[in-house]
């Protein structure tokens, strides 16, 4: 059986790849906020969170991804993940936090992140 989680994590790396519009849209409800920090202003709705993804999208095939279950339940799912820019050099250690409407679509994202090479 497939977690809300999971699901909702492939779809981001499906939209993280294609960069689409209707990708991003489809993770998300209308009202959703997306906070790329945890204290940062949130991106609210469709048309910023879209709009701020595409601002700082990561080019297909630029980054690999791994990732492993914290929490996961229906409402709540919480990720730990390691990004890594091959390319540049640079990995992050990721925390993401996300809140689930039923429908599995995300109300709520935060990324906590951390630079594994920052001194």
């Amino acid at each position: 059986m497939t977690d809300t989680l999971s699901t909702w994590i492939d779809g981001y790396r499906r939209a993280w790849e294609s960069n689409d519009p209707d990708d991003i849209r489809a993770l998300f409800t209308e009202d959703a906020e997306y906070r790329t920090e945890p204290y940062g202003e949130p991106w609210r709705g469709h048309g910023e969170i879209v709009s701020g993804w595409l601002e700082a999208r990561d080019e297909p095939g630029e980054a690999e991804f791994e990732w492993k279950s914290v929490v996961s339940t229906a409402e709540l799912g919480i990720a730990e993940g390691v990004t890594d820019y091959v390319d540049r050099g640079t990995t992050y250690s990721n925390l993401w936090v996300v809140r689930f409407a039923p429908d599995g679509r995300a109300t709520e994202f935060t990324e906590w992140w951390m630079d594994q090479d920052s001194e």
